[in-house]
């Protein structure tokens, strides 16, 4: 069996393609990389390549003929969108388009895991909560525009084009292995730092009261490959934990989890220019149809982080 993960050398791709090397033992698993800083895990044929290029696309497929997909690549943080809007949008939606363009053309159907995400949701009142897939969708930033239209496209590809497409719309997810791009490993990689004595004893933070819903990328990768075997074409299914929790949680379990004494100082950089109060989702629909439930707590998730970045510093 032949595998295809595009953004293989990411933080989910690298997660995913341990569990998948568990999941099928004797599968051929493809990654796709963008930059050569990209680094992809032993027993991967790694393939170079820019997905926005449609005969390079072409030829990576035609030369694999892929059963799964597992469609990762993306431009994935919310504050770069703003910053690079065009570069977001092209990425993100371009790549996913060619997929499904030399699908066509080559008469292949493998089954297609395309990973949209609650930011498409966008501001929601309490009484809105928690998210269902049937939710509307506001985005409200480059990256949340650029998957709705990932979203969007998945479906009428599947419905004009009879492309495999099974959609996700994940919900914050975190780990080892994070860039510090993301609330937990940033405040993580601050505090390794400080007990280090890398740094001055100060933590920079953002917005600290904003709540999401953050699953672990362990159990994120579980629901994955879950609906990529029991998923239906054509679906869309929230990955979520059912719990927000905000960054005050985040940095008050890593301070916890410390004997440095630190100060905690607000970063006006690392504010959003619209933010969310409050969002976490349903998961029922997932449950329903793969049987996945979130088995790591929010505490170990956060612990295992800080030790990472303990180790990587």
């Amino acid at each position: 069996m032949q595998i295809l993960i595009t953004g293989a050398g990411g933080f989910v791709g690298k997660h995913l393609i341990a569990q998948l090397q568990t999941t099928y033992p004797n599968a051929t698993i493809h990654g796709t990389t963008f930059s050569s800083a990209e680094v992809v895990p032993d027993g991967v044929i790694e393939h170079p390549i820019d997905l926005r290029d449609l005969d390079k696309v072409e030829g990576l497929l035609a030369g694999i003929k892929p059963v799964q997909i597992y469609h990762l690549a993306a431009q994935s943080s919310v504050a770069r969108s703003f910053q690079a809007p065009w570069e977001t949008l092209e990425n993100n939606i371009q790549g996913q388009l060619n997929l499904f363009l030399a699908c066509i053309k080559l008469e292949i159907q493998p089954r297609i895991l395309v990973i949209s995400s609650s930011e498409i949701y966008g501001p929601v009142s309490e009484a809105e909560l928690p998210i269902t897939e049937n939710s509307a969708l506001r985005p409200n930033n480059p990256y949340s525009v650029s998957k709705v239209t990932q979203d969007m496209l998945a479906y009428q590809y599947f419905q004009t084009h009879d492309v495999q497409c099974i959609r996700t719309r994940s919900f914050n997810h975190f780990g080892p292995g994070q860039t510090e791009r993301f609330v937990a490993p940033a405040f993580a990689l601050q505090i390794a730092r400080i007990e280090a004595g890398q740094q001055k004893p100060i933590i920079r933070v953002g917005n600290l009261e904003a709540k999401r819903d953050f699953t672990d990328v362990r159990d994120v990768i579980r629901a994955y490959t879950l609906l990529m075997e029991k998923g239906q074409p054509g679906e869309v299914y929230n990955v979520a934990s059912g719990q927000p929790h905000s960054a005050q949680d985040i940095l008050d379990i890593l301070l916890a989890n410390t004997t440095a004494d630190v100060d905690v100082e607000v970063d006006p950089d690392r504010l959003r220019p619209v933010e969310v109060p409050v969002i976490y989702g349903n998961a029922a629909r997932l449950l329903a149809h793969t049987g996945w439930q979130p088995t790591i707590t929010f505490e170990q998730s956060i612990i295992d982080i800080l030790e990472d970045c303990r180790n990587r510093i």
